[in-house]
């Protein structure tokens, strides 16, 4: 089976956490930039490496087969090329593009002319660390869709020396666990009903938000009132209603 292939278009900061993460697949990697220092940097680690400035339609058809398994877009703050340089994938029947976007306009336009997944890279760090500094259980938190949400929670004081069927976890909090460790371990085990909870487990557990906040005895701070959450919520509504007017 021949190796994948995919091509980082700008080499900013989510380009050359894409590229450090793709170098440990048995894959192919070509990466484009305009900054010759950056192509110099990695071009030992690529399969492909070429200076050139993403902007020029015939510059990406010349070096982008249409056959790629996927491009990944990193343009730093050049938002009007990276929406130009994913039209031009599009065109050239690239079937799995992927863009990095600045602000919640930018995603929307780069869906419009065709990244089948657009990526917040400050967003989505921002939601998986603020529950773990509004938790002293909650040590990773990674959002899987607006529902659903996969976290480590070690187990809360009251839970210590039952077993899984005592505790009832997946009936009374509607949390499925999927595995345990213990704290001092990076090591995930799976377990057996009967195994008893020790309050230095840590369990990696699926489900939604509020629950496992719930679980660890937090509130969510979606669920805050106050001030601060009502000045926030005050001022999303106002950028909505002006970016529905323009």
């Amino acid at each position: 089976m021949a190796a994948k292939q995919f091509a980082i278009i700008g080499m900013s900061s989510f380009g050359l956490r894409m590229l450090e993460e793709l170098s440990d697949l048995d894959c192919e990697i070509m990466v484009l930039d305009k900054n010759s220092d950056v192509v110099e940097q990695v071009k030992d680690s690529v399969t492909n490496a070429y200076i050139a400035d993403a902007i020029n339609e015939e510059t990406i058809r010349k070096l982008i087969p249409p056959t790629i398994d996927a491009a990944i877009i990193d343009l730093g703050n050049r938002t009007e090329v990276s929406i130009l340089v994913t039209n031009y994938l599009k065109k050239l029947g690239v079937a799995t593009i992927v863009a990095k976007a600045e602000t919640d306009e930018h995603g929307e336009i780069l869906g419009i002319v065709g990244a089948t997944h657009v990526v917040f890279p400050d967003r989505e760090a921002a939601k998986r660390i603020t529950p773990m500094l509004g938790s002293s259980l909650i040590f990773n938190f990674m959002p899987i869709s607006a529902g659903l949400v996969i976290a480590e929670v070690r187990v809360p004081e009251e839970f210590a020396g039952m077993t899984l069927i005592e505790a009832h976890i997946r009936k009374k909090h509607e949390l499925n666990v999927v595995a345990i460790r213990p704290e001092e371990s990076s090591e995930y085990e799976f377990f057996s009903p009967d195994y008893r909870l020790d309050e230095r487990d840590v369990l990696l557990v699926v489900g939604p938000e509020e629950k496992i906040f719930a679980f660890s005895g937090d509130v969510s701070p979606r669920r805050k009132g106050g001030a601060i959450g009502t000045m926030f919520r005050s001022l999303f509504a106002r950028q909505e209603r002006k970016g529905k007017s323009v």
